[in-house]
């Protein structure tokens, strides 16, 4: 049954599942699964019942060697946003909310939409000559960090190395691991948060303001990782995806080039069918019931996202790609209540900006190889995302692969 929990977005989505059922992990640890959306509100909007402790525990324990390796660069997650049920919670929320505010956000739109159609375009000439190219290392893996890095004045290092931390700590924290694994991802999140520190101490905007505040370093640099880890990378897994879907969906595409289907509707349809996140976790404070099954104090939930937006009760239909029905906006790819993702609406705009400017560019294009995604309790983070045009322009000729652009703002 860990398959359920580790590729909890594949066909089970679709299947009979009970409102809540234990499930077993790969290494034996009982978790009670809640599928129903109703569920799945209540338990995110009561933080007393269900509190957010576990949110960031390794799913396979860290074993002592990696431990080490974590302890040599000082590292430490102390709570700060995600697993924070702490009275600091709501002061460090609204220093992250201030720097991510609505207009600040909108400010942001004119650049990123330069760069997006700098990007389309390459990528379009790229097909036209007869290419197969790579919408997510040429379009999306990377868009969400630059916009971050604007809004957050985050450390200056190379965006490979940012990115390439972030999956480290994904795969660290949420997959089912071996223990050579765990020691050279130990290795790349210990050096990347020595880097985080050193910022932490230094940095301006929203470290500065959070120092100001007078938030200690360790909890400096523990919500800058969190933002640098879920403020950046589930928004460049979710572009990848919901491009990747709307190749598949040409009814869609045309209504979009036609002015017909609104380009939000197409993002909340987006969020509700291929959420990068798929579950998260709570902790029962004491013994209860939820959906009429038996908790116990101390028991691990897993609140089943990705199922709770194909809910029947909530969506007209559960497995189509309907633009604006019934239900489309009520998925949880965000979250609810007090941990509500405090991102939502800067990724709410990025995926905007790439749906209506690649609406075009997907258009008859055919995949070569869909992205892939590997075992992980919660983030999907899918790679490599290949296309070429079905029908090749005549009279072009060029590279046969071009997977690459140039990434610089």
């Amino acid at each position: 049954m860990s398959d359920v929990l580790f590729r909890g977005w594949g066909p089970a989505l679709d299947g009979e599942t009970p409102d809540t059922v234990t499930v077993a992990d790969h290494l034996g640890v009982a978790h009670l699964l809640v599928t129903r959306h109703a569920l799945v509100r209540q338990v995110l909007a009561d933080p007393v019942t269900w509190r957010p402790d576990n949110a960031l525990d390794a799913v396979t324990p860290i074993p002592v060697a990696a431990l080490r390796a974590l302890a040599g660069h000082r590292f430490r997650l102390p709570p700060t946003l995600a697993n924070n049920s702490g009275p600091s919670h709501p002061g460090i929320r609204a220093l992250v909310a201030e720097a991510l505010h609505p207009e600040r956000v909108a400010a942001q739109r004119p650049w990123l939409t330069g760069l997006v159609d700098e990007r389309v375009g390459r990528l379009a000439a790229g097909l036209d000559a007869g290419a197969t190219v790579d919408l997510h290392a040429g379009l999306a893996a990377d868009l969400p960090l630059l916009v971050l890095a604007r809004l957050v004045e985050l450390p200056d290092a190379p965006v490979e190395v940012v990115k390439d931390f972030a999956r480290a700590a994904l795969e660290l924290f949420w997959a089912p691991l071996d223990a050579d694994r765990q020691q050279a991802l130990a290795v790349e999140v210990g050096r990347f948060h020595r880097v985080l520190r050193e910022f932490a101490a230094t940095g301006g905007g929203l470290a500065a303001r959070l120092r100001a505040a007078g938030h200690p370093p360790d909890v400096v640099v523990g919500a800058l990782f969190f933002l640098l880890v879920a403020g950046q990378e589930t928004t460049s897994q979710f572009l990848t995806l919901l491009l990747h879907r709307l190749v598949g969906e040409p009814a869609v595409l045309a209504g979009l080039r036609a002015g017909t289907v609104p380009v939000a509707d197409v993002v909340e349809e987006g969020l509700r069918l291929e959420p990068p996140i798929v579950t998260w976790r709570r902790v029962a404070t004491a013994d209860t019931t939820l959906g009429g099954a038996a908790v116990r104090r101390g028991a691990s939930v897993v609140l089943w996202l990705a199922r709770a937006g194909r809910d029947p009760a909530v969506v007209a239909e559960p497995a189509r790609f309907r633009p604006g029905q019934r239900g489309s906006r009520r998925h949880l790819a965000f979250g609810a209540g007090t941990h509500r993702c405090v991102g939502a609406h800067l990724a709410r705009m990025e995926a905007a900006v790439v749906v209506a400017r690649t609406a075009d560019l997907l258009a008859g294009v055919e995949v070569v190889r869909p992205p892939w995604c590997p075992d992980n309790l919660t983030f999907r983070m899918p790679d490599t995302f290949l296309v070429r045009r079905a029908d090749p322009r005549p009279g072009r000729s060029g590279p046969s692969t071009l997977t690459e652009v140039d990434r610089r703002p």
